[in-house]
């Protein structure tokens, strides 16, 4: 396992990120899997950096995450005060490259998390768009799974059986990082990456935003719209960190875009 903080490129809240871009995440991958190398890869936002803050096993996870990208708006524009080639990198956006990757290179891969029925809708949505893909294992735990649990071992054990060398994890944060980390330092030659809601948006069980609120950093919103209740209590958490980020590096004052779309 790579270490992190030698290869960050910025630090959000005193979190490493190391992956520049879209394009960068896929040859960081690209080159792991080629060398027969595991791998973890996490998606910063400021969910993430809330839950860091109060989470001793997350942050522990995170700090041995070989690859980390800047997934919401408000984390990548903190980041490129300091590094200004950063760009959004999110687990929805790179699920289809990385599956068109798998493809390309022959590697089997798993999917794990979110339920049964979204993960096989999705898997045969995945297969049409990366023409190729080898699906070997489609695996959903019970609700109220813990990643650090006998459960959460077997789980992954049946993900070293099926010769999956590549394992998208769709848990939402901490649990998926947790469960990566853990599976990670068990079984060196398989990649994990942390994706989230991403294959529930190719089953349909979810809707994304459109292009065009995502382009204006408002998929916030959208979600919000959609979950009030859920999560307004989240994104009250997340605004008042991003308030205390902005004022802390001396920044100057919050756009109102810029309120955290969390990962599911």
């Amino acid at each position: 396992m790579c270490d992190l903080l030698a290869g960050s490129v910025a630090r959000v809240d005193g979190q490493a990120i190391n992956v520049l871009n879209p394009e960068d995440a896929l040859g960081a991958v690209r080159a792991r899997l080629r060398a027969r190398l595991g791998f973890t890869f996490a998606t910063l936002n400021l969910d993430h950096l809330v839950k860091l803050r109060a989470d001793a096993a997350f942050r522990a996870a995170y700090a041995r995450t070989t690859f980390v990208s800047a997934d919401g708006a408000p984390v990548a524009a903190l980041a490129r005060r300091q590094v200004p080639q950063i760009q959004r990198t999110t687990g929805a956006d790179l699920l289809v490259p990385l599956c068109k990757l798998a493809a390309g290179e022959g590697v089997p891969v798993a999917m794990f998390g979110s339920t049964e029925q979204s993960l096989r809708l999705a898997a045969e949505r995945l297969r049409m768009l990366a023409p190729g893909l080898d699906i070997v294992l489609i695996a959903s735990p019970d609700f109220g799974f813990d990643p650090r649990s006998d459960e959460a071992d077997a789980w992954g054990a049946a993900i070293a059986r099926s010769g999956a060398r590549l394992c998208f994890v769709c848990l939402g944060a901490p649990r998926q990082e947790i469960f990566a980390d853990r599976m990670a330092q068990i079984y060196g030659g398989i990649g994990f990456v942390g994706v989230g809601a991403a294959a529930d948006f190719q089953s349909g069980a979810q809707a994304r935003a459109p292009r065009a609120v995502q382009a204006f950093g408002m998929e916030w919103a959208w979600r919000l719209a959609s979950q009030p209740r859920r999560l307004m209590g989240r994104y009250a958490q997340c605004a008042a960190l991003l308030a205390r980020l902005w004022l802390d590096q001396k920044l100057g004052p919050v756009a109102p875009m810029e309120v955290q779309e969390a990962s599911e």
